[in-house]
């Protein structure tokens, strides 16, 4: 499908390589003070807390919510507006705010590289650690998406064969990630937060002749189009069809959503205690304004009402990119190009980085029984090791990618949800109930955290219960029910195991 002028190409191509040269620079400078696998994890130089806040929202904010949410609210209507930009980013932010000062504290106190090293060490169990190493593998589900929303933006801006833009761009991205890590990341994080505050202003203003008569007028024009799009429930949609799915889930989904490693762990790049604070407003304020980015998709289905061009339909994942491409003079769709391309590459460094750090220090090193490095030709030695881990992820990310170009489940969202939804359910009880439980088992944390994975991935293979009867489920469904049983498993084998302690003592 062409959508671009001759001007846009040409124009997104120079954007792209003065784009491509900036984050290189800065990719250097950080290389240069990476030289083991703590700097790459953590980072050496000491940034201020109003940086951090801005990596963090940009890491937190990726091609999802900019580019990929929004297409399912042109289909949906407010009944997604509601559950992806109320109901889950306030629950976020108050979970990020009582979880990161908690995880901070013993973040620092246990000197851990991610979150599996983390939770190793918080539970004395290796068991657990090994578990969560493996466990991390499923946020390639996330870089696919990541991969999948920049491919459909730079491929329509370019006109150019998905394939060749989505080979491109990963060997780019995962190439200057082998160098930098956390210091080159923390720069480039808020360049790309600057962006998408400028892009974010842009998209929310693109609509305001849609509210000539105000917030009514510009619900009868969604209704006129579709009825649905105006309710805050859809019954014969995959993903809102009742306010458990908008809102309790939606709730759920939300405090778990802070315990990924790319999230929670930012706060360890502070150097001291007293900049949490001014990190925190900063990433909460930005954040939430990013979230509201997802509005665009009304203003899409506006400018699309039967979601068709040239005769083509645009299937949810394509809708953004083919809204800036046709809405935006080529001047504004350029600088909006480089904020949905910033949106997505600021996470995709964050998956990139804590993903690989977890695969080299996790699970290569101690599974081949080579010890901590005391020299420093073995510390460079474990770099390079990651670097390969690095280009083995690249590879993955492509040919899965690709796949969902040609053959979503509706959108890759679905996927990506399926995978890191799982995630975090299961990290859900060692992490949140281990910060506030200082003598919590670690039998009952490998315990709820088993429950969490079977039972979120029972529910959505096997199609358990009313909502998995659709052709499209919704992973929100079966995590939010995961993460309530690995609780209540939890809960209940901590009792059993203190009342034996209190009876053999």
């Amino acid at each position: 499908m062409t959508v671009a002028t001759p001007n846009m190409v040409w124009s997104t191509a120079v954007l792209l390589v003065l784009f491509m040269g900036t984050l290189l620079y800065f990719v250097v400078a950080g290389a240069r003070k990476t030289q083991n696998m703590a700097d790459y994890a953590l980072g050496s130089v000491a940034f201020s807390p109003v940086a951090v806040g801005l990596a963090l929202a940009a890491s937190m904010t990726s091609a999802a919510t900019f580019i990929i949410n929004p297409g399912l609210i042109a289909y949906f209507g407010m009944a997604g507006v509601i559950a992806y930009a109320v109901v889950l980013p306030l629950s976020a932010m108050v979970s990020l705010i009582v979880l990161t000062k908690r995880f901070r504290t013993q973040g620092n106190t246990t000197k851990a590289l991610t979150m599996a090293q983390w939770m190793g060490t918080r539970f004395n169990s290796k068991v657990l650690e090994r578990f969560f190493a493996f466990l991390s593998l499923l946020l390639i589900t996330f870089i696919i998406l990541i991969a999948v929303g920049l491919t459909q933006v730079l491929s329509k801006s370019l006109n150019a064969d998905p394939l060749y833009v989505l080979v491109g761009l990963v060997i780019f991205v995962f190439g200057y990630m082998m160098f930098g890590g956390a210091n080159s990341m923390v720069y480039t994080n808020t360049i790309q937060a600057v962006l998408m505050l400028v892009v974010a202003v842009i998209l929310l203003g693109s609509g305001y002749e849609h509210f000539s008569q105000g917030v009514h007028g510009f619900l009868e024009k969604l209704k006129a189009i579709k009825p649905s799009l105006v309710s805050t429930t859809v019954p014969d949609s995959p993903l809102f069809r009742d306010y458990f799915e908008i809102i309790f889930c939606q709730a759920v989904i939300g405090v778990a959503i802070i315990l990924q490693p790319h999230i929670i762990t930012k706060s360890l790049l502070l150097k001291r205690n007293s900049q949490v604070n001014k990190y925190l407003i900063t990433g909460v304020v930005v954040e939430l304004l990013f979230f509201s980015v997802v509005v665009v998709g009304l203003y899409a289905r506006l400018q699309f009402p039967d979601l068709t061009v040239n005769g083509e339909m645009l299937p949810p994942d394509a809708v953004v990119s083919t809204y800036v491409v046709q809405e935006f003079p080529v001047y504004l769709g350029l600088v909006v190009v480089l904020g949905l391309l910033a949106a997505g590459m600021s996470t995709l460094e964050g998956l990139i980085q804590s993903l690989s750090t977890t695969i080299t220090a996790d699970l290569i090193l101690p599974l081949s029984g080579r010890k901590p490095a005391t020299t420093l030709a073995e510390l460079k030695k474990q770099v390079a090791l990651n670097r390969w881990v690095i280009v083995a992820l690249a590879g993955i990310t492509i040919a899965m990618s690709y796949r969902q170009i040609l053959e979503p489940d509706l959108s890759v969202a679905i996927l990506a949800q399926n995978g890191v939804y799982a995630y975090f359910a299961a990290a859900f009880v060692p992490v949140g109930i281990g910060l506030f439980f200082k003598n919590f088992k670690a039998q009952a944390a490998i315990a709820g955290s088993l429950t969490a994975v079977l039972v979120h991935f029972s529910i959505y293979y096997f199609r358990l219960g009313a909502y998995m009867q659709t052709e499209v489920r919704n992973p929100a469904v079966p995590a939010t029910i995961a993460i309530l049983a690995s609780v209540a498993v939890a809960l209940i084998l901590q009792s059993l195991l203190k009342n034996r302690a209190h009876a053999n003592g």
